[in-house]
């Protein structure tokens, strides 16, 4: 074997390795919005001249675990989320609703016999900062709907802070999370709804935009949502991995961009709200 050809093998052996490690390092980081692109030129093969270029993004939102979006040159821009369904669900489901071994923090699990798709129902959420309200869609995710109904109404959500926040390409406000610590939950958890439930493996990893205003379920993975929830104060590109469920009225959107103003603590893009949100009563309204 010619030695520039020999070389050239080893060199793209020793990439192939440093690449690897470097994403095993990323994707065990258990918070933040990890970006990495790397592109790399490797010399002269026979007088052939071989590029080779890697590039990868992985974001996350929920406390537990990561969950990757992977962008590649050949992935299509991000586009936002439909507002509604491609297909309507029928007038009522079925909601399941599963132990997870957690400690429930005081909740009980929801009923989920005939759970309607039909109408929109309001939660008020009382803060320090000011009221956060969002009108959730059953039309979207009635399962959803139905379990942070219930929580709220139980007083689940009382006296609980928004233990994380976001900035860059990640802008969200998180709740819903009784122990403060990202790791809490209502002792069930229940499957993804819209967008994921309408998203072809294909498209899995295609990210779409979670718009400004829109609310979603935090998880750590495929078909785990509990309590938590994201509230996007701005744009966020993800892949269409978490459940869809709520929009921030015009009241509440005027809160979320004063604490948004606010920033995380310490100028980090990830880490707790610079001034500590609170919510004191959650409120329900049909």
């Amino acid at each position: 074997m010619p030695n520039n050809q020999k070389r050239g093998e080893e060199a793209l052996s020793k990439l192939e390795r440093e690449l690897k490690s470097r994403e095993r390092k990323q994707k065990a980081r258990p918070l933040g919005v990890v970006a990495a692109s790397l592109v790399v030129i490797l010399a002269l093969v026979g007088g052939i001249y071989f590029l080779s270029t890697h590039e990868g993004d992985d974001e996350n939102v929920q406390a537990e675990e990561s969950s990757a979006a992977e962008t590649s040159q050949e992935t299509p821009q991000a586009e936002p989320i439909a507002d509604k369904r491609a297909k309507a669900l029928p007038d009522t489901v079925t909601c399941t609703y599963e132990d997870n071994g957690q400690d429930a923090n005081g909740a009980k699990k929801p009923a989920g016999k005939d759970i309607s798709t039909k109408g929109t129902v309001t939660v008020s959420f009382e803060t320090n900062q000011g009221t956060i309200e969002m009108e959730m869609d059953r039309a979207k995710a009635p399962c959803t709907t139905n379990a942070i109904s219930e929580l709220a109404k139980s007083g689940y959500y009382d006296d609980t802070v928004c233990h994380r926040m976001t900035s860059g390409e990640l802008n969200v406000l998180q709740c819903g999370d009784p122990t403060g610590s990202g790791s809490g939950g209502p002792g069930f958890s229940f499957a993804d709804e819209y967008p994921t439930d309408e998203v072809d493996e294909k498209d899995a990893q295609n990210p779409v935009i979670y718009p400004r205003g829109s609310v979603a379920m935090a998880n750590s993975g495929p078909d785990t949502n509990g309590s938590q929830f994201f509230l996007n104060y701005d744009d966020s590109e993800l892949a269409p991995s978490y459940t869809y469920f709520a929009t921030i009225t015009d009241k509440g959107m005027e809160t979320m961009d004063k604490i948004a103003k606010n920033g995380v603590e310490g100028g980090q893009p990830d880490g707790k709200p610079a001034k500590e949100v609170k919510i004191t009563k959650a409120t329900v309204k049909a």
